[in-house]
């Protein structure tokens, strides 16, 4: 089935307004839609994925593409999201027990049980060990990606602004022009996507319970799905782990640029 239909006939809580409404209201006139359905709201994946949208938002609307987002969480956990992030609210739905994800049989993650562990242990211990990349493939490489001491990731673009502050960590602020230091500029230098996700960690650290106030799916990964004029589904990519939330992570939004395309491109 072409989870277009899915998508068409669900129905969730929009946290720009807090109504209950259908996920395609008001898409009408839209080239393409692009549909990501998020883990946890305050999961690595969801926070950066929202990361890599935020400078591409202008250039999107202008091209007539649709965006609609659906993180697992609550209202709460929703306007947070947004806040932090900068993703519009109309944009985002959300779904506390991650039923959508159900609907279209995604990766629910590492299950793994021990005797005597409550249904929050057991979640946390899947989400453990799949950060260690067992039942999560690509994860370690892409950690030691993020935080590679000599060589960076010349794939990847420039993060962070010369005149950026970064602040919200564990260190001292310092300006993004630090990173000169450690190789140049025009790439993703070593040390650099590894501040943007302590940043992440620490966000939602202090706001845990407001990011995630259900356990129960922490480990559920989400997926993307990209619809044409015609509603043709025309990419998909199902993840498979942590920090696995498209086909290239250092360059996450290229599948963008194949849009225009007739040929159908699906990544698992």
């Amino acid at each position: 089935m072409n989870p277009y239909y899915i998508f068409n006939h669900t129905k969730r809580q929009r946290v720009s307004n807090g109504i209950i409404q259908p996920l395609l209201e008001n898409r009408e006139t839209a080239s393409h839609i692009l549909i990501l359905v998020w883990p946890q709201l305050g999961d690595f994946d969801s926070l950066e994925y929202a990361w890599w949208l935020k400078p591409e938002a202008k250039k999107l609307a202008d091209e007539k593409l649709a965006i609609r987002a659906v993180g697992i969480g609550n209202l709460s956990s929703g306007k947070r999201f947004c806040e932090y992030t900068g993703f519009p609210q109309a944009n985002l739905f959300v779904d506390p027990n991650a039923e959508l994800h159900g609907q279209l049989n995604l990766y629910s993650g590492l299950n793994l049980s021990l005797p005597g562990l409550s249904g929050s242990h057991k979640a946390w211990l899947n989400l453990l060990l799949m950060c260690v990349g067992i039942g999560s493939p690509r994860t370690l490489g892409e950690v030691f990606r993020g935080y590679s001491g000599y060589r960076g990731d010349r794939q990847a673009p420039q993060l962070i602004g010369d005149d950026e502050m970064i602040e919200d960590t564990p260190l001292p602020a310092f300006k993004g022009s630090f990173f000169h230091l450690a190789g140049g500029s025009g790439f993703q230098r070593p040390f650099e996507l590894a501040t943007l996700r302590l940043r992440n960690m620490v966000e939602v650290l202090i706001n845990w319970q407001t990011y995630v106030p259900n356990s129960a799916d922490l480990t559920q990964r989400g997926a993307t799905f990209l619809f044409n004029s015609q509603r043709e589904l025309v990419y998909e990519h199902r993840d498979l782990g942590i920090l696995g939330f498209t086909a290239n992570m250092s360059q996450p939004l290229s599948f963008l640029y194949l849009w225009k395309t007739n040929s159908c491109m699906s990544t698992k």
